[in-house]
């Protein structure tokens, strides 16, 4: 799951749980996730390309801007 990429789907940033789509090869498709920012206060717009830097099961990940 580290170091797949994904997009924005809801804001990303201080104080937000925001949501992104990524790409899980393993079950051949495309799921959503609760997201972070992986640097505090820094926030990610919708439609935004990221990649998943910490994934905490079953469905939050930590991400960072491509």
């Amino acid at each position: 799951m580290v170091g797949a990429t994904g997009r924005v789907t809801g804001r990303v940033g201080a104080g937000l749980v925001g949501e992104v789509m990524v790409h899980v090869p393993q079950r051949q498709g495309t799921e959503a996730f609760l997201a972070y920012p992986a640097v505090p206060g820094e926030t990610l717009e919708p439609g935004s390309q990221v990649v998943v830097v910490e994934y905490q099961p079953p469905r939050t990940v930590y991400v960072a801007p491509l």
